[in-house]
């Protein structure tokens, strides 16, 4: 992987396709360095290269699946916070369609990665770490690691339902739609919601289970998490369904808040969410109860905790992104599926020119 900020040679003009960057001339090679440092009459001005047109076709899974590999890579937690805001001063600085000499393609790119992982799409924020989709294959795999191994007992189900859904919390507020502000007040609902529900779930199922088969008890935790994204999601967003998330069209100009386009955004968040833990809490269960019926690991109990973990792991790196990519991040909905006035509302403004209205559905 290229270091984004290493002092690479200009693209070659000659060997450039259209679409790629196009230098005007650079002699000096400033890459290295700060950005604001750099004098404005020495940055490089770009044609036919816009930062934000998506490297892979975001209308296909193929498409989204290469995408969200690249910004939910877990190795970006570990680049420094001025490393991360040096490439946020990139990105800015080339969608004013100025950059530094020096500067490569690769470069570019490796910064628009971190930008992606660690700035929040609507608000350009910096996410926390915690919250962010790249943190959720190191912070995951603990945590449903530890939920499948200490099911047994009530109270180790109550502390980590407790651990997983304020670990939920935090994520799902992060990932929301930032053009819909949530007061304390109803972060505090939708938390206390979530985790009664699945404390509720996860303790009455648990009850139940110590009359049925040992490997029902083992797949608790996820009936626990599946009903908690169904409770813990849409109350941590429900602003949005209060008042409607915006929509605007092809070009991203506003055309007003719908309520509908933000149930059928957090309707597919709540379904991704339950299908990144699917295959780790569902199979990873049927996968212990037979490697623990073996005599060696009988002998290493005190190791199956860290086996969890490392296993769930394995499955988060790869369904994080799988379920990232099952919709599209820019979501779409027919202008005959809105509110009746929001669609009498576009048409009287725009006639027959929006078949469509686009909408960030968060992750």
């Amino acid at each position: 992987m290229l270091h984004p900020f290493l002092p690479l040679r200009p693209l070659d003009q000659s060997a450039v396709c259209p679409g790629q960057l196009r230098w005007a001339a650079a002699e000096v090679i400033y890459a290295a360095a700060p950005i604001a440092t750099i004098p404005a009459k020495t940055m490089i001005r770009l044609t036919n290269f816009s930062i934000d047109a998506p490297r892979w076709d975001q209308n296909t899974f193929v498409g989204r699946l290469k995408h969200f590999f690249n910004i939910t890579d877990p190795r970006t937690v570990l680049v420094s916070e001025h490393e991360l805001d040096r490439a946020k001063a990139l990105v800015e600085s080339c969608r004013a369609g100025l950059v530094p000499p020096g500067t490569s393609q690769e470069q570019l790119f490796y910064a628009k990665k971190l930008y992606d992982s660690a700035f929040h799409p609507d608000s350009g924020e910096k996410m926390n770490l915690i919250g962010r989709m790249s943190f959720q294959v190191p912070g995951g795999m603990a945590i449903t690691g530890f939920m499948l191994q200490f099911y047994r007992t009530v109270p180790a189900v109550v502390f980590w339902q407790w651990v997983n859904q304020s670990f939920n919390a935090l994520v799902n507020y992060t990932n929301r739609n930032a053009a819909c502000p949530i007061s304390l007040t109803q972060i505090g609902v939708a938390y206390v919601s979530a985790t009664s529900t699945a404390l509720a779930t996860a303790v009455g199922l648990n009850l139940y289970t110590k009359r049925a088969p040992p490997l029902m008890a083992r797949w608790v935790p996820f009936a626990a998490v599946a009903a908690a994204n169904c409770v813990n999601i849409p109350m941590m967003r429900q602003q949005e369904l209060i008042n409607g998330i915006m929509v605007t069209d092809e070009k991203d100009c506003e055309l007003g808040h719908s309520r509908v386009a933000a149930a059928k955004g957090i309707t597919q968040v709540v379904v991704s969410r339950i299908v990144m833990a699917a295959p780790g809490m569902v199979l990873l269960p049927i996968l212990m109860e037979r490697l623990e019926k073996l005599p060696f690991m009988k002998r290493i109990q005190v190791l199956h905790a860290p086996l969890q973990v490392m296993l769930a792991g394995g499955f988060l790196l790869f369904m994080v992104p799988v379920a990232c990519s099952l919709f599209p991040q820019k979501c779409s909905l027919a202008l005959s599926s809105l509110e009746p006035e929001l669609r009498a509302c576009i048409q009287a403004t725009h006639g027959d020119c929006v078949p469509y209205v686009y909408f960030n559905k968060g992750l």
